[in-house]
């Protein structure tokens, strides 16, 4: 938690006022990893899922959290996304982190059809310890829009620590590229702009590893 020392006074700034999150929508900017995803046989949305959890772990400041009134730094994380169910309702679907990527996809997409099968709302969640609860990122995926900005729910205004994710449809970019919007909301405490330009940075860099 030294990094964290060296920000508490602006951890204490930010969290003073009504809402802490800072929330940015840019257009992120990736290696067009589709066709080795077909090459290999895997679902494009879980790749780029797993590249995002992995970039997340590998910047601390999105690792801080608030659990009863102190800031911890979480170790893991229990990867969840939202899913449409038969009624186009949206479902939470989670399961167990694997390092292995085609064991990630494989849990991903059996967690996806699971949540998307069910008409009532997935609580697994609810069952979860308040720490464990802090060891997840909020993930949701808007493939048919090309969006320019979102707000995302928070169950606390004043304490949004749990970071939430959004991805939009996406586009060819030029020489080859692929790019998508992307929003980033956090805690503004833990996490300024020059960190969420290092994770886009990240999830550009785990993809690249990932197809060599």
């Amino acid at each position: 938690m030294e990094n964290f020392e060296r920000r508490r006074d602006r951890f204490a700034l930010f969290d003073a006022m009504e809402s802490a999150a800072v929330n940015i929508c840019f257009p992120l900017d990736l290696p067009d990893f589709r066709p080795w995803c077909k090459e290999q046989g895997l679902a494009p949305f879980h790749v780029l899922l797993c590249a995002v959890l992995r970039a997340v772990l590998k910047v601390e400041n999105f690792r801080y959290r608030i659990l009863d009134g102190d800031v911890i730094r979480i170790d893991r994380l229990i990867p969840s996304f939202t899913v449409v169910n038969q009624h186009n309702d949206l479902n939470f679907a989670q399961f167990d982190w694997s390092d292995d990527l085609r064991e990630f996809v494989a849990r991903g997409i059996a967690a996806r059809e699971q949540a998307s099968s069910m008409a009532a709302l997935n609580m697994e969640y609810a069952a979860r310890t308040p720490r464990e609860a802090r060891e997840q990122v909020f993930v949701t995926c808007i493939p048919w829009l090309a969006f320019t900005s979102i707000q995302h729910p928070s169950a606390s205004l004043a304490q949004p620590d749990i970071p939430s994710f959004a991805w939009g449809k996406f586009r060819d970019g030029a020489h080859g590229r692929l790019e998508l919007p992307f929003s980033v909301q956090a805690h503004h405490g833990f996490v300024d702009g020059f960190h969420i330009h290092q994770l886009a940075q990240q999830i550009a860099a785990e993809l690249e590893a990932m197809m060599c």
